[in-house]
């Protein structure tokens, strides 16, 4: 008997041991987005915002993958990412459905979703989704630097109507010249945009991409307007911007704007404003942004 005991010790050892989760699993196949995913723990999505890859979350995931496991989303069309079915129509609306998809295809169990900038839109959209059907809910959502309407940020009264000419312009002006023209040139459209086109064209974050998808976000960053969904979020809301002290920023002013784009929430969102941080909050203050991740999913 210890013989038999001693034989089968050896061969357990020489089997390979069990797969992780994440080795069994097959990529997810998806011609709007790439999903990377590492680390152990309760889930947490992170999707960019317009001309990011998943890269601009290097620093969020490597503080996170420690606890949770981390789902980290590419658009496709930005950055060197293929752009796929995301070259014809329309981007938020799709990709939020293949987000969708793709927690449900992962049975992930109520995941924490953060979106940045456009990615915010997407979240917010999926989280939208979500709490009509409830049959894949979404647990918390935190948007950074985003709002349902951008143009509210600018002027509180104003309509998708209002924004479409200047959407307009801004869509053919990428058609035309590409996004390398319009990172070195963003006053082309800046005026038109109050000074908007610096924060999103100067950013560290522009990683360029396919101009037909570029054009398309940008457009429909402009024009999409979300409040009216806000009441079919069930999760709950943290929303993270960047701030300044100094009066004469405009991010100084931003508090009531943001507070006055979520107020048809089911339940009051919860606001973070980052000092010393632009648009590209996790990039320019990273250590009060991960302090603040920390807090949304303590």
């Amino acid at each position: 008997m210890t013989r038999l005991f001693a034989l089968l010790s050896v061969l357990l050892l020489a089997l390979p041991g069990p797969a992780s989760a994440q080795s069994r699993e097959r990529p997810f196949a998806s011609d709007r987005i790439l999903v990377e995913t590492r680390g152990r723990g309760p889930d947490v999505i992170l999707i960019p915002g317009l001309a990011s890859t998943g890269d601009v979350w290097q620093r969020t995931a490597d503080r996170l993958d420690d606890d949770h496991r981390v789902h980290i989303v590419s658009i496709r069309g930005f950055g060197e990412v293929p752009p796929g079915r995301n070259q014809d129509g329309a981007l938020v609306a799709p990709v939020a459905a293949e987000l969708r998809r793709y927690i449900a295809e992962r049975q992930l169990e109520r995941p924490a979703v953060i979106g940045h900038s456009m990615g915010g839109l997407v979240a917010l959209k999926a989280a939208a989704d979500a709490g009509r059907d409830r049959r894949n809910p979404i647990g918390r959502v935190m948007v950074v630097d985003a709002t349902p309407f951008f143009p509210a940020l600018i002027s509180p009264g104003a309509t998708s109507g209002d924004v479409e000419p200047i959407a307009q312009i801004a869509y053919q002006a990428l058609l035309l010249l590409g996004d390398a023209a319009l990172r070195n040139q963003p006053t082309l459209i800046g005026r038109e945009l109050g000074g908007a086109a610096d924060s999103v064209f100067g950013s560290l974050g522009w990683q360029g991409g396919d101009r037909q998808v570029l054009a398309q976000g940008l457009y429909e960053v402009m024009t999409t307007d979300l409040r009216h969904r806000l009441p079919d979020i069930t999760a709950p809301v943290t929303v993270v911007y960047g701030w300044s002290p100094d009066a004469a920023n405009p991010r100084a002013r931003l508090d009531a704007a943001f507070q006055t784009a979520y107020r048809s929430l089911r339940a009051p969102a919860r606001f973070e404003r980052i000092e010393g941080a632009e648009h590209m909050v996790m990039i320019d203050q990273p250590q009060r942004f991960l302090a603040a991740v920390g807090r949304f999913l303590g």
